[in-house]
């Protein structure tokens, strides 16, 4: 087929870390493709900017272990590619009171994939990581070695890089309208704000907190997707002690189930401090953001590290903090399926990640990539995701914990 400029096999609408990762999966197959942004490039308006996303196998939905354990070959093998590191290998440490139920189901996610554990008690954590972690009497936490650090803006760009390499068309500041279907040619119009109008056979779309609305409009789909604004703390190290929280040393990233659920990542982005913040956020409008301090109390975070980290880290106030979306879903499990109606097979839709899927975005796309070409993808439990759970069930995949 002769292709004019305007005409492509698949067009992916959202170029942040998941379309990214699509884009260059289709042109790595040699699939013409183009990529569209509405705002500039590595913009920091959505969800795919910052210095850093935790990578974890430890989930206990155990569906997610064996895409986290995809995509850290597909990220190790991206980065050979184009020549530079977005993945730091680290420790990863659970921990929770004894009866929590979601670090129970982590470990049977463990046992049915195979995934190397180590059940640790307080004097156990105290002596494995030299007095620097404490846990309360009735707490246990769970090692593995399947954690680490991604470097999200640089990950995007990788991506973006490596899909043009290979041939892909990438276009920013260009917000998509609709996506009609073409009753002529077949296949599909996509329209942007400014009257531009591009032809693929397929399309991948992959808006992040502006999913919902986005595919209301193309499909009449609502999906119970909600943006939320969330707040990424930096907090600071003692002096004296920054060289063992940093990344490589023996700190792991981490996360701790309960009241507050917190998570954090070794320092690396920014020297003598370390990320640690609270899993959660308020409800926002991805296009009338407060843009102001959110509004969330710290307090139980602070007392969070007070009581863990051996007063090594000050806890008196975090001296950095950076502004993030999150796109939920009712049982925070992903969205990734055909749009159907009018449009079947040749319309795929990829959002709801939750706060948690940043670490899986290389298999995403090569999820969202197969779905597109071939009307199938192998290697993931894809009724997990399905878009018609929320018709059978509002909140969606029903979860022991």
């Amino acid at each position: 087929m002769e292709y004019s400029s305007h005409q492509f096999d698949v067009i992916v609408v959202g170029a942040g870390i998941m379309g990214s990762s699509t884009a260059y999966q289709l042109a790595k197959r040699g699939q013409k493709t183009l990529l569209l942004e509405q705002f500039d490039f590595l913009h920091h308006r959505g969800s795919s900017h910052g210095e850093s996303r935790t990578i974890r196998a430890t989930y206990p939905e155990d569906y997610y272990c064996d895409m986290v354990k995809e995509s850290s070959q597909i990220w190790e093998q991206v980065q050979s590619e184009i020549g530079y590191k977005v993945y730091f290998k680290a420790q990863q440490f659970d921990m929770s009171p004894s009866d929590n139920k979601s670090l129970l189901s982590i470990i049977s996610s463990c046992e049915k994939k195979s995934i190397p554990y180590r059940v640790l008690d307080r004097q156990q954590v105290s002596d494995r990581f030299s007095g620097m972690i404490n846990l309360p009497e009735d707490w246990f936490g769970v090692l593995t070695d399947a954690g680490g650090v991604i470097k999200p803006t640089k990950a995007v760009s990788m991506f973006q890089a490596l899909a043009f390499q290979r041939g892909a068309v990438l276009r920013d500041n260009m917000e998509v309208k609709n996506v009609v279907k073409d009753e002529v040619k077949g296949g599909v119009n996509v329209e942007t704000a400014d009257g531009e109008k591009f032809w693929g056979k397929k399309c991948v779309i992959t808006a992040g907190a502006w999913v919902r609305k986005l595919v209301k409009t193309v499909g009449g789909l609502e999906l119970p997707i909600q943006a939320l604004e969330t707040t990424v703390c930096y907090w600071r190290i003692k002096e004296g002690h920054e060289a063992n929280f940093a990344i490589g040393s023996d700190f792991p990233t981490f996360v701790s189930y309960g009241e507050p659920y917190v998570f954090g990542t070794p320092s690396l982005e920014f020297p003598g401090l370390i990320k640690i913040s609270v899993n959660g956020g308020y409800p926002c409008d991805p296009d009338k953001r407060p843009w102001g301090p959110s509004g969330i109390s710290l307090d139980s975070l602070k007392e969070w590290i007070k009581g863990r980290f051996s007063g090594l880290v000050d806890y008196g106030g975090p001296v950095a903090t950076q502004s993030c979306m999150y796109s939920m879903t009712p049982d925070e499990d992903f969205v990734i399926d055909f749009l159907g109606g009018e449009f079947g097979k040749d319309v795929v839709i990829g959002g709801g990640f939750s706060g948690h899927g940043f670490k899986m975005a290389p298999v995403v796309g090569r999820v969202l990539a197969d779905l597109v070409l071939s009307g199938e993808a192998k290697g993931v439990e894809m009724k997990y995701f399905r878009a018609q759970r929320f018709q059978d069930n509002p909140k969606g995949n029903v979860k022991g914990f």
